[in-house]
C-alpha cells in the first residue's frame, strides 16, 4: 500500500485548563473554552517510502465550549526542515487526512485556519518538555512530582491525543500563541506528555 504509514516518538500538550484538564474526562473546560498546543517529535517513522525520522509537528486549537461539541479552530505547523514530499506526508498524518487515530478529530473541527511549514524546536529532558514555533508560539511544561518522586499519570483517559499509554500530568511554565487572529498567553495551567505511536488503519 503506497499510503501505509507508521510513526512513533514523543508528544506533549498544554492548554488553558486547570490541572488536571477535565476535557480528557469528557467534562467541560475549566474556563468555558479551551486553547491548546499539541506538539510531536518523530523518533522513527515512514509514510510509504518517505522517511519522517526526526521531524516535528504542532497543532494549535481553540474550542469555544465543550471539546466534544466541536467547532474547533485549528492551525497545523509542520517542520520546515522537511522536503516538500515529507511536509506533505506530515500534513496528511497530523491533519487526519491519512487516517489513523487523529482522523477521529476531524468531525470536531469547525474551521481549518491553515497548514504551513515553520521552524519547530522540540525539547525533551527528564520531566520537562518545551516547544518553540518560530515567533508564533512558545510552550514549556514540567511533570508534577508524584509519590516517591514518580510521575502523576492518567491512564485510559476516554478522550486523548494518544491512545493506549498513560498521560503524565504536568504544569505549564508558559504557553504563548499568536497567529491567524488567535492570541493567548497563560501559565501555571495543565500539561500532559507521553510517548506516542500512530499508524494507518
Amino acid at each position: 500500500m503506497p499510503n501505509s504509514w507508521k510513526i512513533a516518538g514523543s508528544y506533549f500538550e498544554t492548554c488553558s485548563c486547570d490541572l488536571a484538564c477535565p476535557c480528557v474526562f469528557l467534562s467541560p473546560p475549566t474556563n468555558g473554552d479551551c486553547t491548546v498546543l499539541l506538539a510531536w517529535h518523530i523518533d522513527q517513522g515512514r509514510f510509504g517510502e518517505i522517511d519522517l525520522e526526526g521531524f516535528n509537528a504542532v497543532l494549535a486549537a481553540h474550542a469555544p465550549g465543550h471539546m466534544l461539541e466541536g467547532k474547533w479552530k485549528v492551525a497545523l505547523y509542520v517542520d520546515e526542515r522537511a522536503n516538500p514530499g515529507q511536509q506533505d506526508a506530515l500534513t496528511k498524518i497530523f491533519s487526519g487526512q491519512a487516517g489513523g487515530h487523529l482522523a477521529a478529530l476531524a468531525p470536531l473541527i469547525g474551521e481549518v485556519l491553515g497548514a504551513k511549514a515553520a521552524p519547530i524546536e522540540y525539547r525533551s529532558e527528564g520531566k520537562r518538555r518545551s516547544l518553540r514555533l518560530g515567533d508564533v508560539a512558545d510552550a514549556e511544561i514540567e511533570g508534577l512530582p508524584g509519590q516517591d518522586g514518580g510521575d502523576v499519570t492518567v491512564a485510559s483517559a476516554p478522550f486523548a491525543a494518544v491512545p493506549g499509554v498513560p498521560l503524565v500530568v504536568a504544569k505549564s511554565k508558559q504557553m504563548r500563541f499568536n497567529d491567524y487572529g488567535l492570541k493567548w498567553e497563560v501559565s501555571n495551567k495543565n500539561g500532559f506528555f507521553s510517548p506516542f505511536a500512530y499508524q494507518s488503519a
